[in-house]
């Protein structure tokens, strides 16, 4: 969390310029010209001990000297003076400060311990920094350009944050000469302590900001980033350029799952997990945030396309399915409809090709007839000129259809008026009544697909999984002996028999797997078994077992044991005639008709654990039909991975083929992403080839590596993982006044229909009290943004009714914890017919004891004067209430104040 308000930085009263210049072409003097003739009305304070004056303005030879104490200070001198010169400003009291300078950690050792004495100077004062290294930032509602850019955009509704100062100015440059607009725009540099994610908690909030841009390089915070994303999203779209797709990160993989999930994968994954749109091109990212900003988001990928040209409509055709579209099938009724507008040689279809005689009336007829078809999900509508009709007409009736059409449907509508000249009015009209144009179909096609992701995406964000139940959690000590045991023999790679003993505490089928030492031992193992059997060479230096000719299949008989003992342990001594060469495993043959799937894990070093699946067998590697999530999963989650993948498309049947169990794949891909949580230490993990059938699965092969330094370390629960799983100490048992036991528990999405029937029990008056007005209803977006929650952010306690016959949320408690990290605003409601049962105080003396454990130091409410029983509750906690000038009362607790702050929070004593 940022741990001071950026107001400061971006809402400055006053600045100090540190390094200002009047030399012509300095960066001293640019950043001072900026601020002294882009309309910024602050005071600004040059500081140079070489100079008397700086554009008219009096120098200060230190910033101590300036006579007040500044919001912003902006340093742009050489890096060797930046850790004095924060000294001083932390010193005089400056919470905001921008460091242009450049010279850090960029040229090697002696840059970054420059930069470890700047952090050690921002936690002794708790500054907030950006830079080094940057631009500096431009805020267009004050006129303040605090950069060294010549050029001022217009303001607009785009924050916009870049990673590269040379890039982020290109990218400023053209889009002030495109006539975009910004809120903010912000040259993040090297990212020594504002980072990406406290910028998207800040412009979140932004009420100038609709839409947040960014260039990518690399994130430095993953955790924050992630949660801030995933909370501003659902309101504010997150539009991302990451740069450098092709890593050499995967090159030395010691397993599949590791050589197929590069950087660049696991950020896609990231994103899409996040809500976030990516896009490829600079372009694309304005083209995008102003899209999302003027037309509603498409329900599907079902898009029609409407043109009076049969080329540019194949063009469009082929951009969208290669993009994962679908040309939307025409409704009976929309057919007949067309087929009485249209002459009879009309394509018949979608396309719609409505020829190139088409005037206005034609177009408007057409356009009619697709907004009311409910297979369509999106319109795109082109038109190339043939001298022969008006495209101003044609935009014209298209912004009056519009305009009626709002009221009754929400369809993006998309055009595409081919040329330059000919079409540019009819363009202009167009874009100034909030329809984008775009001059080739398959820059509108891409833009339709990427609001689709971004729709997409969205969904995945009311998906917050839970841990396992109690009793499906497995001992894990037997686990962490098997890992630490290895560790200790400085062995990273488990043996299959360990790894499948990992599968299957977690109840992951796997095959029955026998180590041989010898022949004499394999013709025991076998016999126990029974024919046909497989034989794999066991060598914790042989990874890949296949390549290395150790796998022999389908052996029948003893004297095929034999020749197949031989010749495995003969190229494995060929393969590495340095590995240890423990014997073999031996497994029944399954010859049951099933598909062969991959499950696999890798822990990135900024991300944590990634979950891929994708199709298995010796060719993975060699098809790469894999796609890539982050836990927690749950079922949805897994099968949106699985929906990503075209073997997919396979495990739903295929050409008479029975199809796979897909909710036991869903199901095992949630366990094997709660083995993920619980083990830090799990470094690699395949699961190749995992069989599964339109009945059981089974994991015919397991290959684990684990961190041996992670496998001997104490970590904090989940403190590996990006985005926080279901809290389960937060559940706890306790009896209401008449004797009946309720579940006090954190929220969760699956609540959503209980939330429901509790909010419909509240009084007109309990809606008033806790929501400040009388809401008649509670749609599904308004109940998701209540059950779904970042339980890093905040948290919320429901009262849950211990009856077995019909589950009841009796009242809620929640906490929004404030972006500074040390304070959070509390709020609590108990549906009318379980009030004076003593659980609105229960419930609240919960949440403080949570605050308590989360290191607030106050936490408040807001409260109607006319609320009587909450204010007299929260007094008796211990508030201090105090009207307020909007007509309502803030209690405050301080926390730092409480006796007993280690008190540890209590946890269920019974079974739950």
């Amino acid at each position: 969390m940022v741990t001071l308000s950026l107001d400061k930085i971006f809402k400055p009263k006053s600045i100090a310029v540190i390094g200002a210049s009047d030399e012509i072409g300095s960066i001293g003097y640019i950043l001072m010209n900026n601020l002294t003739k882009s309309g910024y009305e602050g005071r600004t304070f040059p500081v140079n001990i070489n100079k008397t004056e700086v554009l008219g303005l009096q120098t200060y030879n230190t910033v101590d000297q300036v006579p007040e104490i500044v919001d912003l200070a902006i340093i742009a001198t050489p890096a060797k003076t930046v850790p004095d010169i924060v000294e001083q400003c932390g010193k005089a009291g400056i919470q905001g400060i921008i460091i242009v300078s450049a010279g850090f950690k960029e040229i090697g050792n002696e840059g970054k311990a420059l930069e470890d004495k700047i952090l050690e100077i921002k936690r002794k004062y708790h500054l907030n920094i950006i830079g080094p290294n940057c631009l500096g930032i431009i805020q267009t509602s004050i006129g303040l350009n605090a950069t060294f850019l010549t050029r001022m955009p217009k303001p607009g509704k785009i924050a916009f944050i870049s990673q590269s100062g040379a890039l982020g100015a290109a990218i400023l440059d053209w889009a002030i000469t495109e006539d975009i607009g910004f809120s903010n725009f912000v040259s993040i540099g090297s990212m020594i302590d504002v980072n990406f994610g406290d910028l998207i908690d800040y412009f979140g909030t932004d009420p100038k900001t609709s839409s947040i841009l960014m260039y990518i390089e690399g994130i430095t915070d993953a955790r924050k980033f992630m949660s801030a994303a995933r909370h501003f999203a659902r309101t504010k779209p997150i539009i991302v350029v990451k740069a450098g797709k092709f890593g050499e990160s995967a090159k030395a993989a010691a397993s599949h799952t590791g050589s197929l999930t590069g950087e660049d994968v696991i950020y896609d994954a990231a994103f899409k997990r996040a809500g976030i749109v990516r896009v490829e091109e600079i372009a694309d990212l304005f083209n995008i945030a102003e899209v999302l900003g003027m037309q509603p988001i498409p329900k599907g990928p079902n898009l029609a396309i409407i043109t009076n040209a049969g080329g540019p409509g194949i063009m469009a055709t082929d951009a969208l399915i290669s993009r994962g579209g679908k040309l939307a099938k025409l409704s009976p009724k929309t057919m007949d409809k067309l087929d009485s507008i249209l002459p009879y040689y009309w394509s018949k279809g979608n396309p719609i090709d409505i020829l190139g005689d088409a005037q206005a009336d034609r177009y408007n007829s057409v356009f009619q007839a697709c907004l009311v078809d409910e297979i369509i999900d999106g319109l795109l509508i082109i038109h190339t000129p043939t001298g022969r009709e008006n495209p101003v007409e044609i935009a014209k009736r298209i912004v009056e259809q519009c305009r009626l059409k709002y009221s009754n449907f929400s369809k993006p509508i998309l055009t595409s008026f081919m040329g330059r000249e000919q079409v540019e009015e009819a363009n202009h009209i167009l874009n100034q009544n909030g329809i984008p144009t775009y001059s080739t179909p398959e820059q509108a096609v891409n833009t339709y697909m990427y609001m689709y992701q971004y729709k997409r995406n969205l969904e995945l964000l009311y998906e917050t999984p839970e841990e396992l139940p109690p009793s499906s959690v497995p001992p894990r000590r037997p686990l962490t002996v098997i890992m630490r045991s290895a560790a200790k023999e400085n062995r990273e790679i488990l043996t299959e028999v360990e790894a499948k003993q990992l599968l299957e505490y977690y109840d992951i089928p796997v095959v029955k797997t026998l180590v041989a030492k010898t022949f004499e031992d394999a013709i025991s193992q076998a016999t126990h078994i029974g024919y046909p059997i497989v034989l794999k060479i066991l060598s914790p230096q042989i990874i890949h077992k296949t390549d290395a000719g150790g796998v022999m299949l389908d052996i029948n008989s003893e004297s095929q044991l034999k020749e197949a003992f031989n010749k495995i342990m003969a190229n494995a001594k060929q393969f590495n005639s340095k590995a240890e060469i423990q014997g073999v495993t031996i497994q029944p043959m399954i010859k049951t008709n099933g598909y062969e799937v991959i499950l696999g894990a890798k822990t990135d070093p900024l991300f944590g654990p990634a979950v891929l699946f994708g199709m298995g067998g010796i060719g993975v590697e060699l098809f790469k039909d894999v796609a890539v999530g982050l836990p927690p999963l749950n079922s949805t989650l897994a099968k949106r991975i699985m929906e990503e993948t075209k073997c997919y498309q396979l495990l739903k049947g295929y050409r008479n083929a029975p199809p796979a169990n897909l909710a036991l794949l869903e199901e095992l891909m949630v366990k094997f992403s709660q083995m993920l949580i619980d083990f830090p230490e799990l470094k690699e993990v395949d699961v190749n080839p995992l069989f599964i059938n339109e009945k059981n699965a089974l994991a015919l092969d397991a290959r684990i590596l684990i961190d041996t330094k992670r496998a001997l370390t104490r970590f904090e629960p989940h403190e590996h993982l990006v985005i926080s799983p279901y809290p389960k100490k937060y559940e706890s048992l306790w009896t209401l006044k008449d004797g009946r036991t309720i579940l006090l528990r954190p929220i969760k999405p699956e609540d959503e229909a209980l939330w429901l029937e509790m909010f419909q029990n509240f009084s007109e008056e309990s809606r008033r009290y806790r929501f400040f007005e009388i809401i008649k209803d509670a749609p599904h977006e308004v109940r998701i943004r209540y059950c779904n929650i970042d339980y890093d952010r905040e948290m919320a306690i429901v009262a849950e009714l211990k009856d077995p016959k019909h589950r009841k949320i009796l009242g809620v408690v929640r906490l929004i914890i404030e972006p500074d990290g040390t304070s959070g605003e509390i709020a609590f409601i108990v549906a009318d017919p379980w009030q004076r049962l003593g659980l609105g105080s229960k419930m609240v003396d919960y949440i403080i004891e949570i605050c308590k454990e989360k290191n607030l130091e106050t936490i408040f409410a807001i409260m109607l004067p006319d609320n009587k029983l909450a204010i007299e509750l929260v007094k008796k906690m211990g508030f201090k209430v105090k009207q307020i000038e909007d007509e309502t009362v803030k209690a405050t607790l301080n926390l730092k104040e409480e006796i007993d702050e280690t008190k540890p929070i209590s946890t269920p004593s019974p079974k739950i």
